[in-house]
């Protein structure tokens, strides 16, 4: 069984019993979270569509832990011009392990 789940604006496809990384979501570790915006359900070969969302579905997740993304560095320079800028990015996500889907 699977669900493809939409947090954050982005899409995640999720299995029970499963990690995964998330937009940073408001809430403490050792929550669980409710997913209800699936976009696909699949219970062995059934699989439900949703108009935008499946209704009636929801996915239950527990937060293991908060925390930041590897540092990426944005260099912009101007050629001829001495004009540098070094910038870096580090994107805080929320790791989340599936607890059902249904």
């Amino acid at each position: 069984m699977y669900a493809i789940v939409e947090t954050g604006g982005k899409q995640y496809k999720v299995e029970p019993n499963k990690y995964f990384k998330a937009e940073k979501l408001d809430a403490n570790v050792g929550d669980t979270v409710e997913l209800d915006c699936l976009l696909v359900c699949d219970d062995k070969g059934n699989v439900t569509t949703g108009t935008p969302f499946v209704k009636g579905v929801k996915a239950k997740a527990e937060v293991l832990e908060h925390g930041k993304e590897d540092k990426v560095v944005v260099y912009k320079y101007k050629a001829k011009k001495n004009e540098r800028k070094k910038q870096g990015h580090r994107q805080p996500y929320t790791k989340l392990k599936v607890v059902s889907i249904g």
